[in-house]
Formats: structure tokens, C-alpha cells, sequence
């Protein structure tokens, strides 16, 4: 079972997961939102994961993501969603990105997007994995495909574009999601 209720993110993780065979349950509807309190990527997606399959007896997986800007000593990092402010919109979090790099040079604007999923039983066991795509944060928004930070943030295997520039299954092929739902599939076939 999904846990994310973020309908971008489901719509990421179901067309990945489709490609590789695996179909997800929705998350229940009556399932309320989990408060991100941990101060870990991978705590994060735990509390998300194992809170699940509290409301629905039934395994669940889960992840938390993060924007890791070096020149910003790793922020947004573990406060991505809400960088500007609880509740921030993702064009706020992305103007108050840019804002805070508007004087930083080209070679200093290394990020790293890093996502963590989290799968919970109801045995009580848990697993963790990373995915993580290195790149860069452009000086501007380019492109309309996609979400988040995806407009700023250029890969390093993007030829110069940003995430939202590539199409759906470029990004689907290359991203940090993708990357940790491969990486969760790999651990899971590696443990059956």
C-alpha cells in the first residue's frame, strides 16, 4: 500500500513501479496526514510507512525526500516541503531557493536530491533504501513537467536540462524516486 498523499509523488511512484511489474493499493482516503517530526529522510519515511499499517494492518511503503544544496550547507535537506514556511507552495520553496543562491556562482551550486523509502509489515519489520541523483541548481525555472524543485534542479546525466524538462519517462528512468523504488525492488527480491 502507498502511504504518500501527495498526488504528484503517487503518480511518480505508480508509473515506475507499473514499468517494473509491482501495482500499489491507494491509500485510504480516511487515512489522515502523518506530521514529518523526524529529522532524518529515513525517519521520516518510517513514521509515514509504519503509520500505515497502523490504520490499515496491511505493509506499506513510504518516502521522504530532500534537496541537499552544498552551498547552503545541505539545506533545504530534511525541510524541503516547507522550506519557505509550513505549508509552503512549491513555487515558494523554489523562490526562496533561488533567492538565497542569487549571488552564488555557477561551480558552487552542486545539490544533490536524495529519496529514502521506507517499507513497514505489520510484523513490525522495516527496510530502508536510497535513491540519489546528482546535479546542479540552475539560476531560473525551466520547464513544465514535473514538480517540487524539479524546475531548478539539473542532473548531471540531463545534458543541461532540468528535471522538468525531461519528458515523463526520461525522469521516470533517471530520478532520485526511481532510483530508491529500483533500489527497494533489488532488496526485496534479494530477501524472498
Amino acid at each position: 500500500m502507498l502511504a504518500t498523499a501527495n498526488a504528484h509523488k503517487s503518480e511518480e511512484m505508480r508509473a515506475v513501479l507499473a514499468e517494473l511489474g509491482v501495482e500499489l493499493l491507494a491509500r485510504p482516503e480516511g487515512v489522515g496526514d502523518v506530521e514529518e517530526g523526524e529529522s532524518t529522510l529515513e525517519g521520516n519515511a518510517l513514521l509515514k510507512a509504519r503509520a500505515l499499517v497502523a490504520a490499515t494492518g496491511l505493509a506499506a511503503i513510504a518516502d521522504d525526500t530532500g534537496l541537499f544544496v552544498e552551498a547552503l550547507e545541505g539545506r533545504p535537506g530534511v525541510h524541503s516541503a516547507r522550506y519557505a514556511r509550513e505549508g509552503a507552495t512549491y513555487d515558494e520553496n523554489v523562490s526562496k531557493l533561488l533567492h538565497e543562491l542569487a549571488d552564488v556562482p555557477a561551480p558552487r551550486r552542486g545539490a544533490t536530491f536524495r529519496t529514502v523509502i521506507a517499507v513497514a509489515y505489520p510484523s513490525g519489520e522495516t527496510r530502508c533504501v536510497e535513491g540519489v541523483l546528482e546535479g546542479r541548481i540552475t539560476v531560473a525555472r525551466r520547464g513544465e513537467n514535473g514538480f517540487g524543485y524539479d524546475p531548478v534542479f539539473a542532473p548531471t546525466s540531463g545534458g543541461g536540462r532540468t528535471l522538468a524538462e525531461l519528458s515523463t519517462p526520461e525522469k521516470n528512468a533517471t530520478s532520485h524516486r526511481a532510483r530508491a523504488l529500483r533500489a527497494l525492488l533489488a532488496a526485496l527480491e534479494a530477501s524472498s
